[in-house]
């Protein structure tokens, strides 16, 4: 094995500060497994801190990469249940406090002092990456890499949805945001035995909107949301809103469409002010709920939903390329004309 790597770093607050850079390869602990990467997914976040546009404090400089999966290339002494060759999905919280209160029941995934692959510690677009043993699931020969890659995104929908949220045999559910979470948050929807699912954008998001009527999608729309929902069933809203979008703004429209007594369930990240009343979340009686992340149980069944082809993620696959290919994959999902694009360093 070389002692260097190529790997993507974003090294800087600055905009634009990703670059291709030779790094050493991890070292391991005794509870740790050096992990080759098979094939990472490119993730909304990892575009906003390519773009400087994210909220979240980042450890520079940082191997960006956080969906990911590969093969054991070696295991820490301690490592029990992985032995080399094993083929692995990994969670995103790389270090957490497992006596905080929130571990201890099993929310690791809300511990405060949580820290994640690709802002947090090193992530895993490169070649091989350093993950705590009880990070890893295994995954059956026949789930391909570049689908395992797709299992954090899954889950992140599957907890905001199935967990989270309270989606009933045939109610309404309208999704704001038709980025891979908004797609995933309408699969997981229908899975879930909504009547009407409605997939909501703005017209730069022709492309995934199209790609969301093979994906769950009942309905698509590019905006005239509350137009198009005051003329459905009753009249009263949508049963669920999901707020999948990167922009506070949408909240507005989730609570102008949700029906009283309705769920919004909040899932996409907005670090700007509001700028309107939250009165109208009283009015109606509508339950707001926040959802963040995932944990063990939620993984392990997305890992078996993925196997058996319940959630087939290929619609959402736009590319496969390779470590070099990055920017112009970064590109494309930022301009709307890739849903995901999926690495192999």
């Amino acid at each position: 094995m070389s002692t260097a790597m190529p790997a993507l770093v974003n090294y800087s607050r600055e905009p634009f500060s990703v670059e291709l850079r030779e790094v050493p390869v991890p070292e391991i602990g005794e509870t740790d497994v050096l992990l080759r990467v098979g094939a990472v997914s490119i993730c909304g976040s990892d575009l906003h801190q390519w773009s400087g546009s994210h909220s979240w404090p980042v450890n520079y400089p940082c191997i960006l990469g956080h969906e990911f999966a590969g093969t054991v290339a070696r295991a820490g002494s301690r490592v029990s249940r992985f032995r080399d060759g094993d083929r692995l999905v990994s969670e995103t919280a790389a270090v957490i406090d497992e006596a905080s209160p929130m571990s201890r029941r099993g929310l690791y995934n809300l511990d405060p002092s949580r820290r994640g692959f690709g802002y947090g510690v090193d992530g895993a677009m490169t070649q091989y990456v350093r993950v705590p043993e009880r990070c890893l699931h295994g995954i059956p020969d026949s789930l391909p890499f570049q689908r395992a890659a797709l299992t954090e995104p899954c889950c992140v929908a599957y907890n905001a949805v199935c967990v989270n949220g309270r989606v009933r045999p045939g109610d309404s559910v309208l999704v704001l945001g038709p980025g891979p979470i908004g797609l995933l948050c309408a699969k997981m929807a229908k899975l879930s035995g909504a009547g009407l699912v409605i997939v909501a954008g703005l017209p730069a998001d022709k492309f995934r909107l199209q790609v969301a009527h093979g994906f769950g999608a009942d309905v698509t729309l590019e905006g005239g949301v509350p137009e198009y929902i005051s003329e459905i069933g009753d009249g009263m809203g949508v049963d669920i809103a999901i707020d999948a979008s990167g922009a506070s703004a949408t909240l507005q429209i989730a609570l102008q469409a949700v029906r009283p007594a309705g769920q919004i369930i909040k899932v996409g990240w907005g670090p700007q002010p509001l700028q309107f009343s939250l009165d109208p979340l009283v009015h109606k009686n509508v339950t707001l709920t926040g959802s963040f992340s995932h944990n063990w149980p939620v993984w392990e069944r997305v890992i078996s939903m993925l196997s058996s082809g319940q959630v087939d993620v290929d619609p959402v696959i736009s590319r496969v390329a390779a470590l070099p290919d990055w920017l112009g994959c970064f590109e494309r999902m930022h301009a709307g004309e890739y849903v995901k694009a999926v690495l192999t360093p």
